[in-house]
């Protein structure tokens, strides 16, 4: 097998975001509060009417629950700059010095890519998805190329 052929580094500061989470995010977020707010009016006003407020604070707390969940994958990112890697996952943000970071792998069948650090540790990186596909290799490939321009990593 013939070695990945070099890709040029982008100009920083770049981001890095899944596509199709978001995606999803949106619409599942849209559909739920469709859905909830279609079986809500269909409902006659005897049945609504026997909803009391803790009831209906449940169902909105569960709603806004949902939401969190959706925003957490939503707001996951990679973002290269001049002076390191900031990786967001979640509602969890990390800062790394471009001589902590050793490596960036997505093998095939991998749901994120992974950082490899001068620790010896790993980190997910969510905000590339393996579930993009040609784009989620192509960030892959720019992120590398930033790596490569960064210089060196730090001994283990």
């Amino acid at each position: 097998m013939s070695p990945e052929p070099s890709h040029p580094a982008p100009a920083l500061p770049r981001t890095w975001r899944p596509l199709g989470v978001r995606i999803a995010g949106v619409a599942f977020s849209l559909m739920l509060v469709v859905l909830c707010a279609v079986v809500w009016f269909s409902w006659s006003p005897e049945i609504r009417g026997r909803f009391d407020w803790f009831q209906r604070g449940t169902l909105v707390v569960l709603g806004l629950g949902f939401l969190s969940l959706y925003l957490s994958l939503v707001r996951s990112r990679v973002v290269a700059t001049a002076e390191g890697l900031r990786v967001v996952n979640g509602f969890r943000t990390r800062d790394f010095s471009w001589p902590q970071v050793l490596a960036v792998n997505l093998p095939p069948g991998a749901p994120w890519a992974v950082l490899d650090l001068a620790d010896g540790t790993t980190v997910s990186a969510l905000g590339i998805q393996g579930s993009d596909g040609t784009r989620a290799r192509t960030a892959v490939r720019e992120l590398r190329a930033v790596l490569e321009a960064q210089g060196p990593a730090e001994p283990r």
